[in-house]
């Protein structure tokens, strides 16, 4: 009897992952925005959720930041941030997700008059419910929104003090332009003396995105690179985050809304160059898109092998901030399940 071909998305969507680079306040999804709005008495501009994903017309990165702050608007109390990290939370284990490194952004909150306790008290409750309830478990990465002051991240980086053990690491999100890592090197700077890790974007298509990814690489000295997809473009650049052996977290289907491609190529090149590429979400209730929706997209497109996809599963555990006993836990997960579906197709 002839072997029977992987069925690609019963593989993809059954195989235990990780997902480190998603936003929560990009996962709020219409339906609880409106429930939120509804309880919060916050008025909104769209009649139905449906009117609301309509309206999701991005084309560039700041088309998309302009609806994405005004959704959050919803977000007022310790139990709508519960609610929001409990529902993505209950969605990725439903993927087969193990393990996440959530995004989150205070200071698009504080800004609001919302407190900085209520915001992760609100996240960490819903982390630890789900981690008992659902056996996902998960860290908090605090990014810093580029277009605010170096004081304004250094002030939230001080407000975070009294919660450093629920935090893994610091990042560095929104609008790149005229924002360089370089213009928050002493709060980086800082929170690596915390011993936090550190990470910052570098989106894909954005101005002078080759001199932002060597001032994460030089300056700033990051752990690990959100996007990224650009520093193909220079070999030393790659030769760099290839000796360092940075992870890069790479997020296809938010990219073909800037790039109008998957960049299913540029994914290839980076295995090509045994560059350590994840695969990741961003913000899947914006881009209606969530982990499995992305391997499978990507798969169609770029036509990946089963091993293809097992590498870069197993590369988002390699680069998780997690203790190397775990890491190899979760890539025992991997290589049972991978060995499970090769049986059952001979």
């Amino acid at each position: 009897m002839q072997p029977q071909p992987l069925d690609m998305q019963q593989f993809i969507c059954n195989m235990p992952k990780a997902e480190l680079h998603v936003h929560l306040e990009g996962t709020l999804e219409p339906e609880l925005s409106f429930a939120l709005a509804t309880k919060n008495n916050i008025p909104l501009e769209y009649d139905t959720p449906e009117q609301l994903v309509a309206a999701y017309d991005f084309h560039d990165l700041p088309s998309f930041l302009k609806i994405y702050y005004a959704g959050m608007n919803v977000l007022q109390q310790e139990e709508d941030f519960y609610q929001l990290t409990w529902d993505y939370l209950a969605k990725a284990a439903s993927e087969n997700i193990v393990y996440v490194e959530l995004f989150f952004d205070p200071q698009a909150h504080t800004c609001r008059g919302v407190s900085f306790e209520t915001i992760i008290t609100g996240i960490h409750k819903a982390q630890l419910d789900a981690e008992q309830k659902l056996g996902i478990r998960s860290q908090l990465i605090m990014c810093f929104l580029r277009e605010l002051s170096a004081e304004s991240a250094m002030e939230h980086l001080k407000l975070a003090m009294p919660y450093l053990p629920w935090l893994v690491g610091v990042g560095l999100d929104s609008n790149e332009q005229d924002n360089p890592p370089a213009k928050f090197a002493a709060v980086f700077e800082y929170a690596r003396a915390l011993d936090l890790k550190l990470t910052m974007h570098c989106d894909v298509n954005q101005q002078n995105t080759l001199t932002h990814i060597k001032q994460c690489l030089d300056d700033i000295q990051v752990d690990r690179i959100d996007h990224g997809v650009n520093a193909l473009q220079d070999p030393a650049l790659l030769a760099s985050i290839k000796q360092k052996q940075l992870g890069l977290t790479v997020c296809p289907v938010s990219n073909r809304f800037v790039a109008q491609s998957l960049t299913s190529n540029e994914i290839r090149q980076m295995l090509e160059h045994d560059l350590l590429v994840t695969i990741n979400s961003d913000d899947p209730a914006y881009f209606r898109a969530y982990l499995n929706d992305n391997f499978l997209a990507l798969q169609k497109e770029g036509h990946f092998s089963a091993q293809d996809i097992v590498t870069m599963v197993k590369n988002a555990f390699n680069v998780a901030w997690l203790k190397d006993t775990e890491i190899s836990q979760y890539l025992y997960q991997v290589d049972l399940y991978v060995k499970q579906a090769q049986y059952q197709a001979a």
